[in-house]
C-alpha cells in the first residue's frame, strides 16, 4: 500500500545443482529476473549504505535527530516502511545486498572477522595474516551487482565499507567495481582507520594510510564527489553506479575503551545537539583489556549523542553529493536508494520496534529506507507500507538500466518498481532470517521468532510491529505454517549450488 505523509565458471563433482524458489512459499510472483525492463534509458544509481542506523533514526519523524538531506530525500522520493535486510549484521547483509541473493545462497552467512579483539588482544602482522578475517571472503564465483551492470556501460566506484574479504583476488576492483577507495573489513576508528589496531584502508588493490588522521565520513563524501566529477567530464556519457556505504554510525572499533564504547563524531557537529552531563563512567568488563580491569567508557547519554553527530555528518556528506549531482542536472536521472545495512545498535532508536543489532527481532531486520527517482515514476513525499528487501534492489537496478539477469545466477528479489511508481501490490509474502541457531520467517503479516537463550514466539505484525504478544498458544495453525514456510526455505537454501566460506562442499 502506498500513501502520502500528513507531512511533506564451473564447480567440483561434490557440489549440487541450484534449486530455484518456488513462487507460492518463497513470496516471487515470477523467476527472479525475469521481469520487462523498464524503458526509462540507463539511469545512473546512487546506493547509500548507512552502518547500523536505527529505524526512527530520521529527523522527518519527530525523535530530534538532524538528517535535512535524508529529510530531503524521503520529501522527494518514497519511503519505505516494511523493508527488511537479509542478516541483521553487517557482512550477510551487504553481500546479499550486492548478490540479490539470501546469505545462505551466497555463501557469506555470517560474519568476516576474528573475535579476538573481543578480548582485549591486538593483532600482530604476521598473526593477522593467517586470521580468517584476512583470508575470508564473498565467493569468486558470485556475480556482483557492478559486475552484472557493466555489460550496460555502468562505470562503478565504491567508497568506503566493503566487508566482503580483503585478499586482492576479494577486493572491489576484482569484483566488477572500477575505482575503490575504503576499508575492507567490518570497522575502523575513523581517525587512525585501524581496525583494533590494524591498518585497513586501501585504494583499489593497495593499502594506504596517506589520509591517516581525517574522519572517513569526510574522505569517503571526498571520493564520491571526486567520481562524479569526472563522470560528469566523460564526453561519453556512460551511467554510472557510485556506491557508499558509510561506516557511520557504527561504534567506534578501537582497543581504547573510551573510543570503542561509543562513536567517533567531530566536534562540530557533537555541538549541534544538547550537551551532556558526564562524558564518561568508570566499569568492570568480564573479560575485555585482560577481564576485571576498570577501564573508563562513554556514559548512555554521550554515547547517544555521539551517535547523532555522527548520522548528522553523514548526512552532511549525502546532502553534498545530492548537491553535486543537482548542479550537473543529473540528479532525476538518477536512483538514489538509502539504507541501513541492519538494524540499530548502540545509541540508536528502533522505536517502535523491538531489539537491535544482532537480533531477529523487526530491530534487528527491519531498517529505514528511502528511493528518489522521479524520472522513473516514483513518487515525491509517499510512504509505502508494502513488504520490500534489500533483496529486490538487485533485480530492480538491473531492470531499470535494461540489463538481463545474469546467466545461471539464481536472484532471490524481484523488480519492485511496479509496486514503488504504479502502487501494485508486492510480489513479495514472505522473508526468511537465519543467523547460527537463531532463525525467524515472517509470512504476510505473521512473523516467528526463534532466539534460543533470548526469546521467540508467533507475532501478528499487523496488529502488534513491536512483538509485544505471542501468539504461538492462540494460533497454533498460523504457527505451523510459517514454520512449514522456513522449513521449505531452508531445503532449498540445503539444495542451492554451494558456496564459500562457511559451507562444506
Amino acid at each position: 500500500m502506498m500513501r502520502k505523509p500528513a507531512l511533506f565458471p564451473a564447480l567440483a563433482a561434490c557440489a549440487i545443482g541450484s534449486l530455484a524458489l518456488a513462487s507460492s512459499a518463497f513470496g516471487q510472483e515470477a523467476p527472479p529476473g525475469s521481469a520487462d525492463v523498464r524503458p526509462d534509458g540507463r539511469p545512473n544509481v546512487l546506493l547509500i549504505v548507512a552502518d547500523d542506523q536505527g529505524y526512527n533514526d530520521l529527523g522527518l519523524l519527530g525523535n530530534g535527530i538532524i538528517t535535512p538531506a535524508l529529510d530531503r530525500l524521503a520529501a522527494e522520493g518514497t519511503r519505505l516502511t516494511n523493508f527488511y535486510v537479509a542478516w541483521p549484521a553487517c557482512t550477510p547483509s551487504r553481500g546479499s545486498l550486492l548478490t540479490g541473493r539470501y546469505p545462505q545462497r551466497n555463501g557469506v552467512s555470517d560474519m568476516i572477522r576474528n573475535e579476538a579483539p573481543d578480548y582485549g588482544h591486538q593483532y600482530a602482522a604476521p598473526e593477522y595474516e593467517a586470521t580468517f578475517e584476512r583470508i575470508g571472503g564473498m565467493d569468486e564465483r558470485e556475480v556482483l551487482l557492478p559486475e552484472a551492470l557493466a555489460p550496460a556501460g555502468y562505470v562503478s566506484g565504491i567508497y568506503g565499507k566493503w566487508d566482503l574479504g580483503s585478499l586482492r583476488r576479494f577486493l572491489p576492483t576484482s569484483r566488477g567495481f572500477d575505482d575503490f577507495y575504503g576499508f575492507v573489513n567490518t570497522g575502523i576508528d575513523y581517525y587512525t582507520h585501524e581496525r583494533y589496531g590494524v591498518p585497513s584502508m586501501y585504494r583499489d588493490l593497495e593499502p594506504t594510510s596517506a589520509d591517516r588522521g581525517t574522519y572517513s565520513t569526510a574522505l569517503f563524501e571526498r571520493e564520491a564527489l571526486r567520481f562524479l566529477d569526472e563522470m560528469a567530464a566523460k564526453p561519453a556519457g556512460d551511467p554510472f553506479f557510485l556506491y557508499l556505504p558509510f561506516n557511520a554510525p557504527h561504534n567506534s572499533s578501537s582497543l581504547d575503551p573510551a573510543i570503542r564504547s561509543t562513536v567517533q563524531a567531530p566536534d562540530e557537529y557533537k555541538s549541534l545537539y544538547p550537551p551532556v552531563a558526564e562524558e564518561t563512567r568508570r566499569t568492570t568488563y568480564r573479560y575485555e583489556y585482560g577481564g576485571g580491569e576498570t577501564v573508563e567508557v562513554a556514559t548512555g547519554a554521550a554515547r547517544r549523542r555521539d551517535y547523532r553527530a555522527a548520522v548528522t555528518r553523514m548526512d552532511a556528506a549525502i546532502g553534498r553529493v545530492l548537491d553535486r549531482l543537482d548542479a550537473a542536472d543529473a540528479l532525476d536521472e538518477t536512483i538514489v536508494i538509502f539504507l541501513s545495512d541492519n538494524g540499530g545498535g548502540s545509541g540508536s532508536d528502533n522505536s517502535p520496534l523491538r531489539g537491535r543489532k544482532g537480533q531477529m527481532w523487526e530491530g534487528g531486520v527491519r531498517v529505514p529506507c528511502l528511493v528518489r527517482w522521479p524520472a522513473g515514476g516514483v513518487p515525491a513525499g509517499a510512504v509505502n507500507d508494502e513488504l520490500l528487501t534489500s533483496l529486490e534492489i538487485f533485480p530492480s537496478l538491473l531492470a531499470a538500466g535494461g540489463v538481463p539477469a545474469p546467466d545461471g545466477v539464481v536472484l532471490d528479489g524481484h523488480d519492485w518498481w511496479p509496486t514503488l511508481t504504479d502502487g501494485r501490490p508486492s510480489p513479495r509474502t514472505a522473508m526468511f532470517w537465519e543467523r547460527r541457531d537463531q532463525r525467524a520467517a515472517r509470512v504476510g503479516a505473521w512473523k516467528w521468532v526463534d532466539m534460543p537463550g533470548v526469546g521467540g514466539g508467533l507475532f501478528d505484525l499487523a496488529a502488534d510491529p513491536g512483538e509485544t504478544t505471542d501468539l504461538s498458544a492462540a494460533r497454533p495453525k498460523a504457527l505451523e505454517r510459517v514454520q512449514a514456510a522456513f522449513d521449505g526455505w531452508k531445503a532449498a537454501m540445503n539444495a542451492a549450488e554451494p558456496r564459500g566460506p562457511f559451507r562444506d562442499y
